[in-house]
């Protein structure tokens, strides 16, 4: 099969581009195989692949890639031609929302960063529209739009609606990593497909942060409250759970809104997904055995690219990269742990806890050439649609980083993107002790 990623960016065989990205091997490669368990899977369970690739084409409609929507049409309508009508007319009714509007949105639960909330439109699909393609499946493409637009809106009442709908609890893990993936796959080969048109004159659009609107608020609550009735126990909230009330570095546990398979029950396939028998004991990696293709395949492309250091960009640089997308997102776990990490890689704290307390913003300088071109090229990367171009190419390259340095940097956001998703739409973080 040929390499997805490398046919979204239009990277031929032989092509300069892919030689480096054969520098990262195991990510290229376990990129292709997170692509073939959540879409090619040998079993589909219980998400059919008609309903695997009408999630895709509709998260690839809403990230903005016209190549991404139309390959993923195309396999929708081997399965069911009328479905692949369906959802774009539902793309139709999505993007017109939010044609002024540019992405994340969402809501902080801490009253001390309500100042950056950023309101965006909410998604329900047209009763008709709903009919055709059923419960199922228009709340798996509601969830989708949730976690591409408004990923820290996330809140347990949104696995309750899926759990009431007919997604199980695997299901809902494989539903979250298959658009989490997805706004990795189509990031990276943004990325990699400008770096291949550096020459271009086409401006890139402003990338400013999102601007906010008013808009409706999300799904009715008197909907919500349904659901969390119907589904019980089955749905965890934690009413006096110790949040964090701003971005820090370290110091953040994780607890989930649905139940991980417990340790005792992991099978042999189960704890192999695992790669580190050590991450049995961590509830997050416990939940997305669930689905054991997509979890090892994700760690193995998560390992190749922050860890090995054989070439190409620092660490610190890396985590820097995953810091600002998931500063941009609204994850407070993944940047505690990575601004962390980068403080520990580079010595620098004071400057990586400015990031995290001006966050992301035009205006928003740390004065290193080299980490503010990391910085501007990791937000346009993460911000829907992407506004990543030969402007941001350029700025690296000027601030000393080759072609395999910058792969590495839209590499290590890009991930994050995948990283914050599945963090933001399956529990919360909690402030230890």
């Amino acid at each position: 099969m040929a390499d997805i990623i490398n046919l979204l960016a239009g990277i031929a065989a032989q092509d300069p581009l892919d030689g480096l990205r054969d520098h990262r091997a195991q990510a290229k490669e376990n990129a292709q195989l997170s692509f073939e368990a959540l879409l090619e899977p040998a079993d589909p369970k219980g998400v059919s692949f008609r309903d695997r690739y009408a999630v895709a084409a509709f998260t690839a409609g809403l990230l903005g890639s016209a190549r991404a929507e139309e390959f993923y049409r195309d396999l929708l309508r081997d399965e069911d031609e009328s479905a692949s009508w369906a959802v774009a007319e539902l793309l139709d009714e999505a993007t017109a929302a939010e044609s002024a509007r540019r992405g994340p949105y969402g809501d902080f639960e801490s009253q001390a960063l309500a100042g950056e909330n950023v309101p965006g439109p909410w998604f329900t699909a047209a009763e008709a529209t709903a009919e055709r393609l059923g419960a199922k499946l228009v709340a798996g493409l509601e969830f989708a739009h949730l976690l591409v637009l408004h990923p820290r809106d996330s809140r347990p009442d949104h696995l309750a609606l899926l759990l009431e709908a007919g997604w199980d609890e695997d299901d809902i893990v494989t539903l979250a990593q298959l658009v989490s993936f997805l706004n990795f796959q189509i990031r990276i080969s943004t990325g990699l497909a400008a770096l291949t048109a550096t020459s271009s004159t086409v401006e890139s659009p402003d990338d400013a942060a999102p601007s906010t609107h008013d808009v409706d608020d999300g799904p009715a609550s008197a909907r919500v409250e349904e659901a969390l009735q119907s589904v019980g126990d089955r749905v965890k909230t934690y009413p006096n759970l110790n949040r964090p009330e701003l971005f820090q570095q370290g110091g953040l546990g994780w607890v989930p809104w649905i139940a991980p398979v417990a340790e005792a029950d992991l099978s042999d396939d189960q704890r192999d997904a695992l790669i580190e028998a050590g991450r049995a004991k961590n509830p997050y990696f416990r939940l997305l055995a669930r689905d054991p293709a997509a979890l090892k395949a994700r760690t193995l492309t998560d390992f190749d690219i922050f860890f090995n250091t054989t070439d190409g960009l620092g660490r610190a640089e890396r985590e820097l990269a995953a810091t600002a997308a998931s500063r941009l997102n609204g994850c407070l776990f993944c940047a505690s742990v990575h601004a962390d990490r980068a403080t520990e890689e580079s010595g620098r704290r004071d400057l990586v806890q400015r990031l995290l307390d001006e966050g992301i913003g035009t205006e928003s300088r740390l004065g290193d050439q080299m980490w503010d071109a990391v910085i501007d090229a990791s937000v346009a990367l993460t911000l829907t649609p992407q506004t990543f171009g030969a402007r941001h190419v350029d700025q690296l390259r000027a601030a000393g980083l080759g072609d395999g340095d910058i792969i590495d940097a839209l590499s290590c956001a890009a991930f994050f993107n995948w990283a914050n998703r599945l963090m933001l739409s399956l529990g919360e973080p909690e402030k230890l002790k």
